[in-house]
């Protein structure tokens, strides 16, 4: 039985040798057609060889660049890293000595270690001792960090290959035959999603930068641009997540001409925004998954009653714990880089139920939140960084589903002036990724084992003190203090 990337590159070949003329990827002002494809793959995976490449890191925007260093990476069988731009240098430096990368592609490689080549756009270092990887691994994703510190899961093709044909087979009574790719590729969902399954179905793909669809770095995104985009390139499907779907929703309440299929993920999607959406004609389905299981676990089908995050996809085994948390087999990662093997069943730390073969998510058992724009975040690490500031003495992160971040002060005095903590929390967000920054801040009282919103030990009791203060942390309209 041939190989999952032996049969999706000879996918490609088909559609090449049917519709030679097709367009199969496009960005800013360039077009590629299949009959093209093979061999602009084959030209980079030449220079590939050249170099002697075995674990790359991709630091490009979206584009046909990246797209095609992406997949002469998947044909050639060698570990590809895609590297988010929300990386700061701390969390990229992380990244390349973790990986063990010994070739970069992208801008930034000198400040890395990495010295170019004849191949302008290869950078490469010597890497004597690299840290050992999972048996199989080709993919690299690391996580948004939720500590800070980015952690790297290892997949191979085969599991990335069978969510992307599961995937396939959900979506297909969408007929989808134009992509827009709406989210940075780096992002395992939209690469897999939004790269390999077009190509897959033979559909055409439009890569325009991230500026050109409306982000503003991570977590800023500009709707009416976004808008602008998806007019200009017509496409039947996107991928987004919450807070993009809210912006365009706000923005314009009934949706562009021809979408066909509008899939959202990364993070949770709020009940009324999505009914909001679907009400203005948006053809949004809402999907559930993460990095460990190669981003899609569960989707609602084009068509069908939504419910909860959807019924599995045909590949995945999904049970609940007695405690509810939700649990995932049939297409897992290798391990976490320099951690034993995974096992066969994933333990996602989100709790759930089943509604009529659908699974609904009820919350998340740690106390990691994922902003609307799906990044995650440990708020201790954030409260660690606000509390190191002299003005400061205790703090609260919250940003669940929220597009900016929230903290409760405890003022260090209770004579410290607003505009004094503000500077503090100004510097403390500097040496922040900006998904982790603080947006908007109040003061409050202490937290303190009096008023049950510490324990003995010093710990914060969230559930406590989100009960006393659940309009202001979770609602986006109240008011506080903007640094």
């Amino acid at each position: 039985m041939p190989a999952p990337r032996e049969v999706f590159l000879a996918r490609l070949a088909e559609h090449a040798a049917a519709r030679p003329g097709a367009t199969a990827l496009s960005d800013d002002g360039r077009r590629l057609r299949y009959g093209r494809l093979e061999p602009e793959i084959r030209r980079r995976a030449r220079c590939l060889a050249d170099v002697d490449a075995r674990r790359v890191g991709l630091a490009l925007d979206n584009g046909l660049d990246w797209a095609l260093w992406d997949l002469a990476l998947l044909a050639t069988d060698r570990v590809a890293v895609p590297i988010p731009g929300f990386f700061n240098d701390a969390q990229r430096r992380h990244l390349v000595e973790q990986a063990g990368l010994d070739t970069w592609i992208g801008p930034g490689a000198e400040a890395h270690g990495f010295v170019p080549t004849r191949a302008r756009t290869l950078a490469t270092r010597p890497v004597t001792a690299p840290p050992p990887l999972h048996a199989g691994t080709t993919r690299i994703t690391f996580t948004s960090g939720t500590s800070g510190t980015p952690k790297g899961v290892c997949l191979d093709t085969r599991t990335v290959l069978t969510v992307m044909s599961s995937l396939a087979e959900a979506i297909a009574p969408a007929a989808i035959e134009r992509h827009l790719a709406m989210l940075p590729l780096a992002t395992l969902l939209e690469n897999l999603g939004g790269l390999y399954l077009p190509l897959w179905i033979g559909a055409s793909v439009a890569l325009p930068g991230t500026a050109e669809v409306g982000w503003r770095g991570a977590s800023g995104f500009d709707a009416d641009t976004a808008l602008a985009a998806i007019v200009r390139h017509r496409p039947h499907s996107l991928i987004l997540v919450p807070q993009q779907l809210q912006a365009l929703v706000e923005a314009s309440p009934t949706p562009p001409t021809g979408l066909r299929l509008v899939a959202v993920g990364g993070a949770r999607l709020a009940g009324p925004a999505c009914r909001r959406a679907q009400e203005g004609g948006w053809p949004v389905v809402e999907g559930y998954g993460l990095s460990e299981c190669a981003s899609v676990v569960c989707l609602n089908r084009p068509g069908a009653t939504h419910r909860g995050v959807g019924p599995p996809l045909p590949h995945a085994r999904v049970r609940l714990r007695r405690d509810g948390e939700v649990e995932v087999a049939g297409a897992t990662l290798l391990g976490y880089l320099g951690e034993p093997p995974a096992g066969e069943w994933h333990a996602t730390g989100d709790l759930g139920r089943w509604e009529d073969g659908a699974l609904v998510l009820e919350g998340r058992r740690r106390d990691v939140f994922i902003t609307a724009y799906g990044r995650n975040v440990d708020p201790q690490w954030v409260e660690g960084v606000l509390c190191t500031r002299p003005t400061i003495a205790q703090a609260l992160v919250y940003g669940e589903a929220l597009t900016e971040n929230r903290a409760l002060i405890v003022p260090a005095r209770p004579d410290l002036a607003d505009a004094v903590i503000e500077a503090d929390i100004a510097a403390a967000n500097d040496s922040l990724p900006d998904y982790a920054r603080i947006g908007t801040w109040r003061r409050c009282a202490p937290f303190t084992p009096a008023n049950g919103q510490l324990t003995a030990n010093g710990r914060l009791r969230r559930s406590t003190i989100l009960e006393t203060y659940p309009g202001w942390l979770r609602h986006p309209d109240a008011q506080g203090v903007t640094p």
